[in-house]
Parts: C-alpha cells; structure tokens; sequence
C-alpha cells in the first residue's frame, strides 16, 4: 500500500509530508481548493507528464516522493529484477520525481536513477488513477481480454494456449528456414557441386591458415640460417691456401720442429693442438646444423603454394581461409538438402501439423470458455450498474473469435461495450460513457472483478459527480469493499462517500495579498463531523447538518457543541 506522500514546491503546496492509513481515505474540500493538484502530485511520483507550470511561483526545484509497501509475491518485484533494480529494503518501494522550473525532471526508483518511462512502468504496477477522463487499463482494450482470463480463472488455460502458440511458431520458422535453404540451392545447384568439388579437394582444415603462416615463417628462416652455416663450414673446410684448420696444422708442425725443449714454443704447439681439436668439433656441430635445417628443397614452395590457394578460394567465397572447412560443411549440407528434396521436410511438416491441432484445440477451448466468463461478468457488473445509478445502461463483454488471426492468447477479440441510454447501440466504454458514467463503469467493473489486478493504491477522481442520495451510499459501500483488498483513495463532493471512509482528508486554500498555498488537513472524529456537516449544508454548518452528519457516520452521540477547533496534522503552505 501507499504509506507516505511528500510533496514539495508543486504547484501551490508548499511543503506535505503525508501518511496515508489501509482501506478508503477521502479527499473533500470547496471546488477551487486544489483537490486535483493533491492526484497530479501523485500522478508525478508515478510517471505522469510534468508541466512547465508545475513548481511552486518562485522555487527553482520541486518533487514528490511515494512509499510504498508491497507484498513479498507482488509482481512489481520480478518486472524491478528485470530491470536490474536491486533494493535494500524488502518490502518497500519509493517512487521518487524531481522537477525544475523549466519543466525537465528526473526520476528515481528506491533512489536509483531511471527514466520516466521506467518509472511509468514501475508506477502502473502499483497505482492506478480513474478520473472523470482517465480509466486507464480498462480504457485500453488490449487488456480488456486479460481482465476477463483473471475474471474467469482461465490464466492456466491462457498459459496452455501461449506455450502452444510459441510451439507452433518454432516449428512455423524452423520449416520456413529449411524451405528458403532448400530453393536457394536448387537455385544454385551447380554452383553447390563446383563448391563442394573443389574445397572437397582442397581439404581446407580449421585453422589452417595461421598454421602454414607459421611454418612459411620457419623455411624462410631455415634458409637463410642454411646458407649461413654453409658459408662457415666452407671458411673450415676450404683449400689448401685458405682452409683455418690447415694453417693451423702447418704452424703447430713447425712449432713441434723448432721446440727443442723451449718452453715457449712447446706452450704454443700444446695451444694449437687444443685449437684444432675445437675446431674440429665445431665442424661436426655445423654439419649437423646443416642436417637439420637443409630438409626437403621443395618444402618451402609446397608451403607457400598450399597458402596462396588456401587464401584465393577464401576470397572467392567471402570467408575466410581458417574458416573454409565450416564453409564447406555448410555448402554440403545445403547440397545434401537439394538432393534430399522435399523428403526432408516431411518431420517437420508432421510437427508443425500436429503443434497446430493441439494450438486449434486449447485456442477454441479457451474461447469457449471465455464467452462463458464474459456471460457471467456481465451479469456480476449489470448487478452494480442500477445502484450507481445506472440501470438503464447495458454492459457486455464482447468476444469475437477470429480463427484466421491466431495469436499467443489466442484468436479472440475482447472488448468491453457499452450503452447508456435504452434503444441506444453498443459501443466502446471509452468513446460512449460520459465522464461521471466512466467512472462509475469502472466502479462496477472493479466492484466485480474484486481488485484482482494486484494494484496497491486505486484512486478515483469525483467517482460520484451527479449522484446523490442511496446512488453515492451505493458508491461509498463499493468503495469500503474495493478498500478491503486494496487501498482506495477517492475525491469526493459527496458526503454519503465520505462518511463511509476510514480516513478523512480536507484540501483547502489559503490565501493572503502575497501567496496562494493549499493544505491538506487530516481530520479526526469530530473534524470529520463538521466537515461532512458542511457538505450537507453548505456555507452556513446548521446543528441539523450535525446531526445528519453523525447518523453518517453512526456517532450515537455529539462529540463537540458546535464547529470543533481544528488541529492540522498534515499541512501544505
């Protein structure tokens, strides 16, 4: 429920911190007093349009924050999940809106930012507003089909039928699919088998482009380190004139012939023979260099060749060369498709002909029972319609099936029609009903559908406008029951609704030479006496009005002589 509005520089209110109790509050005051900017205020906290001329005369900024505390299985919990709305708190929700003087605002859901349209959407889980000109949900006929399911009990069966509809529309797509693959290669049927023929002999493999890359890389190295150690085992290994190691050879074997026991040159010989023992050795390592790196000549050029195709049927076909081996499965695939014609359809067909019985069947089952439901929902309203004062008008739940125009709830029409006057055709509620009719019409519809649409708040805007007497009680009782299961807030001129609330407020105006402000004052019992005194009797509160008034509201007895001091417990301005 709605347990606390504040509003701030809106319009003529200064300053309101509001609670709101369960059940039906009423809102009363003189025409004039600013009963509707009290619901504007709420409609801005909800997502409703913001007006330039919506901030108080001279504040730069204004705002209305709503409260509310929701069950742990409401709806609006899952619809904020989704929306990625994360809240410390478990039972509660504040639906806040800043507006400047230039009539930009922002908006905020448990103090997140968000947009107005996220804030509209989170706003209708929880609240709904029915004016003289505004009936909301039941104005739109799109979900006029849904009240009557929630009516009748069907969801289950609804659900049935939606889950059969997705069913049949997979299997729908799925043959479509197959069957534009299929006349796309007959279309291309040679170009298919050229395809299939060539990358079939070129046997492209995954990722086989940065593999040969890679090994290009390596030969072409390999080379160039070949002719290198081939360049050094030629300087070992060269003539007689120009060979190291034969040099060294001459100059240790005339060292050996001139020692005659020098020390000197016996160092020398022993450091030749060491010379040439390492050079050898590093003969045998750079021939086994050359083993290693000499490999096949022809290898490079395979390598380079096999590249080079790899990448010009890539290019042929759009792809590219590591992903040649998936195109190549795909084009089999179409081609074995062609060659296996319509055969292959045939399980699909089957599924699609079968997913589209079981659809007929719950579809003509739910509307079956729908036009049942609608029966019984136009009796259940026709009963609230005469005590509102509306015993002449007709009610009728319209339910057209249009089997050619199936859909996931079905292929029903549903529309709520309506005739106010007798002899007078049926038409749509939001085109015939005037504005107290409407909302009298939405009254009933409530009244019979029990609240069911999990709303926290319902607020209805002079539900009562041209009644009076038995007409408003009959709006007030209806009003107590809807306020049974959700709470109510309704604007009311009405004293026979006001006595019925459970909570009483009064909006009034102030005026000085230098502001206009509203105030909203919660009235107690004795308050509540003088006030719907003053609705039954005008400018001038008379003793009998009092009386009259106390009957209202059962007092057996005068709690104050005459009009009681007033105490504001919520105030604006």
């Amino acid at each position: 429920m709605l347990t606390a509005l504040n509003i701030q520089n809106f319009v003529l209110i200064d300053q309101a911190s509001l609670t709101i109790e369960p059940g039906l509050t009423a809102l009363t005051g003189e025409t004039g007093a600013g009963k509707s900017i009290l619901l504007d205020a709420l409609g801005l906290a909800v997502g409703g349009r913001s007006e330039r001329g919506g901030i108080r005369q001279g504040a730069k900024q204004g705002g209305v924050s709503a409260s509310f505390e929701v069950s742990a299985d409401h709806p609006i919990w899952a619809h904020l999940a989704d929306a990625g709305l994360s809240s410390d708190d478990e039972d509660q929700i504040i639906l806040r809106r800043t507006q400047n003087a230039d009539g930009r605002s922002r908006a905020f859901i448990n103090d997140q930012p968000v947009s107005i349209a996220a804030l509209r959407a989170a706003g209708e889980f929880l609240m709904e507003i029915h004016g003289q000109h505004d009936g909301r949900g039941f104005l739109q006929v799109a979900t006029h089909r849904a009240m009557l399911d929630e009516f009748g009990g069907l969801e289950k069966l609804a659900k049935k039928t939606a889950d059969l509809w997705r069913a049949l529309r997979g299997f729908e797509k799925e043959l479509e699919a197959r069957r534009r693959e299929y006349e796309m290669a007959t279309r291309e049927a040679d170009y298919l088998r050229h395809v299939v023929e060539t990358l079939t002999a070129l046997d492209p493999q995954p990722d086989e482009e940065t593999a040969l890359a890679a090994r290009r890389q390596d030969l072409m190295a390999a080379e160039k380190i070949h002719e290198d150690l081939h360049s050094a085992g030629a300087a070992l290994d060269g003539g007689a004139d120009e060979s190291i190691s034969v040099a060294l050879r001459d100059i240790e074997r005339a060292a050996e012939r001139l020692t005659d026991g020098a020390k000197p040159l016996q160092d020398a010989a022993q450091r030749l023979e060491s010379a040439l023992s390492e050079l050898a050795e590093a003969r045998a390592a750079i021939g086994a260099a050359l083993s290693a790196y000499s490999g096949d000549a022809d290898t490079l050029e395979k390598a380079e060749e096999r590249l080079f195709t790899l990448r010009a049927e890539a290019r042929k076909h759009g792809v590219t060369p590591d992903t040649l081996a998936g195109f190549l499965a795909k084009t089999s695939t179409a081609l074995e498709a062609l060659q296996l014609g319509e055969a292959a359809f045939s399980d699909l067909e089957t599924n699609l002909a079968n997913a589209k019985v079981a659809f007929d069947k719950s579809a003509a089952a739910l509307s079956k029972k729908r036009k049942t439901c609608a029966a019984k929902l136009d009796k259940a309203v026709a009963a609230e319609l005469a005590p509102l004062k509306l015993g002449a008008a007709k009610f009728q739940t319209e339910v057209t099936p249009d089997p050619d125009h199936p859909g996931a709830d079905g292929f029903d029409h549903v529309e709520f029609m309506v005739a106010t006057n007798p002899g007078a055709p049926m038409g749509p509620l939001k085109t015939i009903a005037s504005g107290g009719e409407l909302s009298r019409f939405v009254l009933a519809l409530k009244a019979a559908l029990a609240a069911k649409e999990n709303r926290t708040v319902i607020i209805f805007d002079e539900v009562d406008a041209g009644v009076g007497g038995a007409v408003a009680d009959a709006v007030g009782e209806r009003l107590v029951r809807l306020g049974a299961d959700a709470q109510v807030l309704v604007v009311t001129h009405s004293p026979q609704v006001a006595a019925r609330a459970k909570s009483h407020w009064r909006i009034e105006k102030t005026q000085t030479k230098a502001s206009t402000t509203t105030q909203v004052v919660v009235l107690d019992e004795s308050e509540r006496t003088e006030e719907i005194a003053r609705m039954l009797s005008g400018a001038k509160v008379t003793d009998a009005a009092r009386d009259a008034a106390r009957q209202l509201l059962g007092q057996t007895a005068p709690k104050t002589q005459g009009a009681p001091k007033r105490k504001r417990l919520a105030k604006a301005g």
